[in-house]
């Protein structure tokens, strides 16, 4: 269910650089925040199977989402502006340290099964 999220996400980045010639920081954010709409829904039903409380996982999700966003912009703009790569290009590889990030996240810190309570010896 990633692959979906990355892809939507991807496409409304393309369409917002190419029909509508936005930058590519605004773009990025476009793009970003409709996969972030259907990501926490994606990635707690269907990745992780995820059946916690909802409220606090959303909360933890939205941080990382932060954090991998601003790590995924920064490796778009770096490969833009300083290495000169092609900005489309440069988008779809941005897409790596995002994925990864709001993965391993999600994993071990967002969407962890709630510890089960500790059993009685009687």
């Amino acid at each position: 269910m990633g692959a979906l999220n990355t892809l939507v996400g991807l496409l409304v980045i393309y369409a917002c650089k190419w029909l509508f010639h936005l930058d590519d920081g605004i773009a990025n954010a476009i793009g970003y925040a409709v996969g972030l709409s259907i990501g926490f829904t994606l990635n707690s039903r269907w990745t992780f199977d995820y059946r916690g409380p909802q409220f606090p996982a959303l909360v933890k999700y939205l941080l990382v989402a932060a954090l991998a966003y601003g790590m995924n912009l920064l490796t778009v703009l770096t490969l833009i502006n300083s290495v000169g790569v092609n900005a489309y290009l440069a988008q779809a590889l941005g897409i790596a340290p995002y994925t990864l990030t709001t993965y391993l996240a999600g994993k071990f810190i967002v969407f962890r099964a709630p510890a089960e309570p500790p059993r009685s010896s009687t």
